[in-house]
């Protein structure tokens, strides 16, 4: 096990990307959004286990005190537990867990035992954990099940608010998407709806096939010098993304779940495929399930948000992961930022960026 913590990177501000024309919160992280803290536990054994589990935990939450949520599936080819009561009932228990495929059921049931634990749970007999995941076969040792209970109590009870810990991180640290060596991203937005500032926070776990767009610009590992890594990724089909939409906006289940389908829509703005064998979804809950919720009719503002800092937060996933060898010396290629400013710019990175290896 190892602590949360992960070499500095640059993020895509730092490089002059920036997407949409909304404004950040102050760290353009999930945590933005109040009440909302983020654990990760990477366990890494080099070089056939890269893998771990992320934790996004809004307070409070419990079976006695519920949060307003929704669900959406963009491609449903994925163990995203806990679904159907979270689609029935538009109320979400526990934290959001993210993890590797065959750990899943795992930290569900560590989940269900550190949530007995807490204060208010005592005479608790029934929880809807929901936890999601993504295959990160291609570089870890996805067979041997690698996140035990520790690693879940863990991350749950490391999770923080500040600034999120990206890339080859918690969930994160086996992952691949587009081309690249991927993993945990973040982003925020402050828009305004019904009447009053908002915080919508996102936090992605990319492993999604497809080719990357930044900006309009398509781009390979190739096109950016990184000799023969076009044909060295993980197939298509065994990809997903899962996307956590955390908001302080007064939203239902209903609407709740508009707004998970716009996070898994802006995928398709990163270049992905939604292949057959890809899971790509989203859990969207709200931390203020009082007042009125916000007029259907002023929920723009939320959607464009929401489209931009999933866009963003992909981003953030690929620049924050550096290139890692794996199991069978498969090796997934960083995204060197260096390259990809002069690509999308052609003028070199601010600041003195390596290529992330």
């Amino acid at each position: 096990m190892e602590s949360s913590s992960a070499p500095s990177r640059p993020r895509a501000r730092d490089l002059g990307v920036v997407i949409g024309s909304g404004t950040p919160g102050p760290r353009n992280a999930i945590t933005d959004v109040p009440g909302v803290r983020v654990g990760h536990t990477t366990v890494r054994r080099p070089p056939d286990v890269h893998s771990g589990v992320t934790a996004v935990v809004p307070d409070p939450v419990g079976p006695r005190t519920p949060l307003p949520a929704g669900v959406f599936s963009g491609n449903g080819y994925g163990k995203l537990i806990g679904t159907t009561q979270l689609t029935e009932l538009g109320a979400l228990e526990t934290p959001v867990l993210l993890t590797s495929t065959l750990s899943a059921f795992r930290v569900a049931d560590a989940l269900v035992g550190w949530m007995l634990r807490r204060p208010g749970c005592e005479e608790v007999r029934s929880l809807n954990p929901v936890v999601g995941e993504c295959n990160d076969g291609f570089l870890s040792d996805i067979r041997a099940r690698p996140v035990h209970e520790d690693h879940v109590r863990a991350a749950l009870d490391s999770a923080a608010g500040g600034s999120v810990a990206e890339g080859c991180v918690g969930a994160g640290t086996g992952t691949v998407a587009l081309g690249f060596k991927a993993g945990v991203g973040t982003a925020s937005r402050t828009p305004e709806a019904g009447g009053r500032r908002r915080t919508v926070g996102v936090l992605v776990q990319a492993n999604f096939g497809g080719t990357l767009r930044v900006l309009g610009r398509t781009l390979t590992p190739g096109s950016l010098g990184v000799v023969g890594a076009d044909s060295a990724g993980p197939v298509a089909d065994a990809g997903s993304c899962m996307i956590v939409v955390a908001t302080d906006a007064p939203l239902d289940a209903r609407q709740l779940t508009r707004v998970a389908r716009r996070a898994v829509f802006a995928l398709a703005r990163t270049g992905a495929a939604y292949s057959h064998g890809s899971g790509d979804y989203a859990v969207a809950f709200a931390t203020r399930p009082g007042g009125a919720p916000v007029a259907d009719a002023d929920l723009n503002p939320l959607f464009e948000a929401v489209l931009d800092a999933v866009e963003e937060a992909v981003l953030n996933s690929l620049l924050a992961a550096v290139t890692t060898t794996g199991l069978d010396g498969r090796t997934a290629p960083a995204l060197p930022a260096e390259s990809l400013v002069r690509a999308l710019f052609d003028r070199p990175a601010p600041g003195a960026w390596t290529t992330g290896d």
